[in-house]
C-alpha cells in the first residue's frame, strides 16, 4: 500500500518500508512525541461516561408492557 507520510509527507510504501506509514524512523518519533506532548488531542470524548452504557437501548420488557396496556 502506497501512502503519503503524515508528518513530511514523502510517499512511502508498506512493502518496502518498515516505519509505514511514516516514511522513517525519524518521522515515526516525531509522530510518538507529538502524542506524548499532547499536541494531538481526540476532541469528544469516545463515550458518555454520564450516560449508563445501556441508555441507548430500549428494555425489550418495557415495549412488550407498552403493547400490552396500548
Amino acid at each position: 500500500m502506497k501512502r503519503l507520510c503524515p508528518i513530511c509527507c514523502k510517499p512511502t510504501d508498506s512493502e518496502s518500508n518498515v516505519d509505514f506509514p511514516f516514511c522513517s524512523e525519524r518521522c515515526r518519533l516525531l509522530d510518538l512525541g507529538n502524542w506524548a506532548s499532547e499536541k494531538y488531542v481526540i476532541s469528544e470524548p469516545v463515550l458518555d461516561e454520564s450516560m449508563p452504557e445501556n441508555a441507548s437501548h430500549s428494555d425489550p420488557n418495557e415495549d412488550e408492557d407498552n403493547r400490552k396496556n396500548g
